[in-house]
């Protein structure tokens, strides 16, 4: 047994190496280009090839077919990608992540200790944050192509073992045992990169045939969904759907190579005269073909999906839609979907503080009871938003990054904010209702000019936020400025109608209450602008 544990530590370390530096390369490399990820994602349209393209590009980037799968749930989840769209960019990933197979494959490990080397001094010595990143991903890269190394070196021994010659065998002469073994294989690691790679080491060193590294690689595809599986647990059912559908499209291109194994094995083998390049060509082969050939399919795909996870997909949300716990590796698009919910929480905001002003006027309840709901969902949001960018505070992120971090904050504040004055021109819509109270005809003018106005600001303030136009700042400063004005001349007209007699004082009391609450809205409205366009506010609004 003891003679066993060298090769065991070996194994295990090297496996540590190489999964610790493809994930190192993947950080800096995300690093450098994660600001851009957003911004591809947002262009992606629902043309099937486009997305194959982008699945394959991202995945090609961060080095992980896993990683890219896991996003894509978390973008179905948050409402970024439809289902078609999502099972195009799992597609793609299929092609990207065959990518650190072929590298393994061109036998780099020679310059294993020399991207070290380099890419420590990179990170250690660099100042600007981009050369760190850069030398973050040349160190990841080698230690990835040392950690090869050292687990080919630990297998050299096998060679002569007798058992370890009898189980690949037995495998070899067995392609769906074979299959199992990388489906358990790749389950286990959850990284189908580390799995081929390991195939195509193995194959380097000899130590195993082309039969039995192709149907280790096919199971490796298969076991990679696991990761995704489980991301979508405790998600909506259409980011289910994308991680059955990332099973389903595997499992099939492996059903439809498995029957056809001896001549697809009999093709790789012409394609390269070293065995491990060939391992390395059966991954690229077996995700392009099946990419290929169900393409075209696609909206088919996507009904079986369906079919086989059936339900009806919720619209109605309580809590929030688009913060996803697996982006936050990705502070550019956590910070884009923390806005997105900001958006929602503004419109809500808005659709409340509409409910309570109608009843106010007409003196009644209707739609009180909604507007409860929503500074409820309101007041649930912005404790999710607040919380949610305090753990992604805790990422790496750039100046800028962090900047917008601390915008959303206090935008997410002035928000809730407006959604607690609405509440309490809710109640004084109750109130008035309940004592019956009547205002004139030129308190009712005057009220409702006001709440225009500031309507119109709040949502104007939403839609800046929405869009990030900051070109609009300075004319609605200028509207908030007109609101404070106007509250100013509606009081001394109001306090002169009730020393004249002329207004019922109970209903001046209110009237007052509610010009004031309009007028905090606008206060928070502008601070919203001002965050988002980056204007210093004068003073603190208190609440």
């Amino acid at each position: 047994m003891s003679a066993y544990l060298p090769l065991a530590f070996g194994l295990v370390g090297g496996l540590g190496l190489f999964l610790y530096g493809m994930q190192l390369m993947a950080d800096g490399l995300q690093k450098i280009a994660g600001d851009r990820l957003r911004r591809i994602l947002e262009i992606l349209t629902s043309t099937p090839i486009v997305g194959v393209l982008v699945g394959a590009g991202v995945t090609m980037l961060i080095q992980s077919s896993s990683a890219t799968t896991v996003m894509v749930v978390g973008f179905v989840n948050a409402g970024l990608l439809t289902l078609k769209q999502a099972v195009s960019l799992i597609m793609g990933a299929n092609i990207g992540t065959t990518v650190t197979a072929f590298m393994v494959s061109l036998k780099l490990t020679d310059l294993a200790l020399p991207a070290i080397g380099i890419g420590f001094l990179l990170t250690l010595l660099s100042k600007r944050k981009n050369q760190r990143f850069i030398g973050q991903a040349v160190l990841g890269f080698g230690l990835l192509f040392l950690g090869m190394k050292v687990m080919g070196d630990t297998m050299q021994p096998l060679k002569d073992s007798s058992a370890f010659t009898h189980a690949v065998l037995s495998l070899s002469r067995n392609p769906l045992l074979g299959m199992l073994a990388g489906m358990v294989l790749t389950a286990i690691i959850q990284s189908s990169s580390a799995v081929t790679g390991l195939v195509v080491t193995l194959a380097a060193e000899g130590l195993i045939d082309l039969n039995l590294g192709v149907a280790v690689t096919l199971g490796s595809n298969i076991g990679t969904c696991v990761t995704a599986l489980l991301a979508s647990i405790g998600t909506q059912l259409v980011a289910k759907r994308a991680a059955v559908a990332h099973l389903l499209f595997n499992v099939i291109g492996a059903i439809i190579f498995i029957s056809y194994f001896r001549p697809f094995v009999a093709f790789v083998a012409a394609t390269h005269p070293f065995l491990e390049r060939q391992v390395a060509n059966a991954h690229i082969i077996f995700n392009t073909t099946n990419t290929l050939l169900l393409l075209p399919f696609i909206n088919l795909f996507t009904r079986l999906v369906e079919i086989l996870t059936p339900g009806e997909v919720s619209t109605e949300h309580m809590g929030p839609m688009y913060l996803v716990e697996n982006l936050m590796k990705t502070p550019s698009v956590a910070l884009g979907q923390a806005r997105r919910e900001l958006v929602r929480m503004g419109k809500l905001s808005l659709a409340m503080l509409a409910e309570v002003y109608t009843a106010f006027a007409h003196g009644s309840t209707e739609g009180l009871e909604a507007a409860a709901k929503k500074e409820e969902t309101i007041n649930r949001l912005e404790h999710a938003v607040v919380e949610y960018l305090a753990r992604l505070s805790q990422e790496s992120l750039t100046s800028e990054q962090s900047g917008r971090l601390s915008t959303l904050l206090s935008v997410s504040s002035d928000i809730e904010r407006i959604g607690d004055l609405a509440e309490n021109i809710g109640e004084l819509a109750e109130y008035r209702a309940e004592h019956r109270l009547p205002f004139s005809e030129e308190a009712t003018k005057e009220m409702q000019s006001m709440y225009e106005k500031v309507y119109t600001l709040a949502e104007e303030a939403i839609n800046l936020l929405e869009t990030e136009d900051i070109r609009r700042a300075t004319s609605l400063l200028a509207d908030e400025s007109e609101v404070d004005e106007l509250e100013k001349t509606l009081r001394l007209r109001h306090i002169h109608r009730l020393n004249s007699g002329s207004c019922f004082p109970a209903s001046g009391i209110i009237f007052l209450d509610l010009i004031s609450n309009l007028e905090r809205v606008a206060d928070h409205a502008t601070n919203v602008i001002e965050a988002m366009a980056g204007i210093p506010s004068d003073e603190s609004v208190g609440g």
